[in-house]
């Protein structure tokens, strides 16, 4: 199998997290998205949306969207579970990884794409006021994230699982588009520090 990766993107990023907390190597094909080899006809043809990442498994079967990948190791390896144990804690990672995704990591991802210059060749049209409009987005979820994480050190359980891998990677995101660190939510940063110390967070 080999995994075609783009660097610092945060997508990308949640995949080789998630293969570093679960202590798996896998070969790697770099993807450089500044010369636009995501847009070249034979990645095209791997992924039709031109994103990363990708994985291409040994019968040719190819695999994009980074949590249906990480999904696809869970089978093979699941020790450590990253995606939770039993039912109950199943649904809710499940719950807080896609409350993660579409009210964090989404919203800070238009920031970064509707508002930086140099995203103006990707996002096309680049609309800055939609960009705006989600610092605000950011901030509401941040107070709904800070509430949940009282008393906790991970996101649901006892151990880390995607959940708290998506909403770092979301967090640490936020520089590129400028926005505010989560100093008010007291939570937030102690459960980021924790993370950001783990091994896995520099993969």
């Amino acid at each position: 199998m080999k995994l075609y990766d783009g660097g610092r993107v945060p997508n990308a990023r949640r995949v080789r997290m998630y293969l570093a907390e679960k202590g798996l190597s896998v070969p790697t094909e770099p993807v450089d998205l500044g010369k636009m080899e995501h847009k070249a006809a034979g990645f095209t043809r791997l992924n039709p949306l031109q994103r990363v990442p990708v994985l291409v498994l040994d019968d040719g079967t190819v695999l994009t969207e980074s949590i249906a990948i990480c999904r696809y190791f869970e089978e093979l390896n699941p020790t450590p579970p990253l995606f939770g144990t039993g039912a109950q804690e199943r649904a809710l990672v499940e719950m807080w990884q896609r409350r993660l995704e579409l009210e964090l990591y989404l919203p800070a991802a238009f920031v970064f794409r509707h508002t930086h210059p140099a995203m103006a060749g990707f996002e096309v049209p680049q609309v800055r006021e939609w960009g705006e409009a989600n610092r605000s987005h950011v901030e509401r979820f941040l107070g709904v994230f800070d509430a949940h994480l009282e008393g906790r050190d991970v996101v649901i359980g006892d151990t880390l699982s995607v959940a708290d891998i998506t909403g770092y990677i979301a967090i640490d995101f936020f520089k590129a588009g400028k926005i505010a660190p989560p100093e008010r939510h007291a939570n937030v940063m102690r459960w980021f520090a924790a993370i950001a110390a783990r091994p896995s967070a520099r993969a």
